[in-house]
């Protein structure tokens, strides 16, 4: 089953040419090809590591939908200027978004690429 081509354009990393589109399958059913696999590193990359994958988690499970990286950067022993750079590498990766107002900036995930991640990973029918 191929799904649906996964407009890149949207996504803030090399994953495919401008405006160019991904077609794929869940790895359970075909490969990914060398093209694919350079389209959705960037997205698991982002989501290899601890602190990157708190901060998506603590983003996706705010009640409001989005919160500020103020109430971020509190609940690491890390420097802001590290958690600034993780939250770079998340919007890169198009995981999330965010708009500044005023000093602070307000963090969003993108349900898309959560689904896309997911999507790309599901079990799907295996046959042994």
């Amino acid at each position: 089953m191929l799904c649906e081509a996964v407009p890149m354009s949207s996504y803030s990393t090399p994953m495919a040419s401008p405006g160019g589109t991904v077609a794929w399958a869940p790895v359970t059913q075909a490969a990914l090809d060398a093209r694919q696999a350079t389209a959705f590193a960037p997205l698991f990359k982002a989501l290899g590591d601890p602190v990157r994958l708190r901060l998506l988690s603590m983003i996706a499970s705010a009640g409001d939908g989005e919160v500020c990286v103020c109430d971020l950067t509190g609940q690491f022993t890390l420097t802001g200027p590290t958690i600034s750079h993780h939250l770079k590498v998340l919007r890169e990766a198009g995981l999330i978004t965010g708009d500044r107002r005023g000093t602070w900036i307000y963090y969003r995930v993108r349900p898309d690429a959560l689904r896309l991640a997911s999507e790309v990973l599901a079990p799907g029918t295996v046959h042994a």
